[in-house]
């Protein structure tokens, strides 16, 4: 069975202020994760760039990956490609994270159904710049 995105997950996620990781962010300028993660930030959360280089992001220290990010986590970002977000997902549910936001184009349906199974709010294969004009938050 193929996931369907719920338009009220989306728009809680998006509204309700939180701590979102994002797992490929990185402080290359030319890529779609910086605009992004740039973009959830000024809709008012809080970023947190998941990258092997580590790199400090936005003002914010980055980390290696999900295990190494101190404190809670609300949303998991995926921007990896398809073939390595089971990967991440399931390093999600390990960090107890309430959501994972699979962004456009990255789609797998296992680890999303193991994220419902896990009890995390699953949104896949969209982005919050599409989203959030959708639901009148910008």
């Amino acid at each position: 069975m193929s996931h369907v995105n719920d338009p009220e997950v989306m728009k809680r996620l998006l509204s309700d202020k939180g701590r979102w990781a994002v797992v490929g962010l990185s402080a290359n300028t030319e890529r779609t994760a910086y605009e992004i993660a740039g973009y959830v930030r000024e809709l008012g959360h809080e970023i947190v760039p998941v990258h092997p280089k580590a790199e400090t992001v936005y003002g914010q220290q980055g980390y290696a990956d999900l295990a190494s990010v101190p404190g809670e986590v609300d949303v998991v970002d995926v921007f990896v490609n398809s073939q390595l977000a089971g990967a991440v997902v399931d390093d999600a549910i390990a960090k107890g994270a309430k959501a994972v936001w699979l962004q456009k184009g990255v789609i797998d349906e296992a680890a999303a159904e193991r994220a419902a199974q896990a009890g995390l709010d699953v949104v896949m294969n969209t982005c919050p710049a599409i989203e959030a004009p959708r639901f009148g938050l910008v």
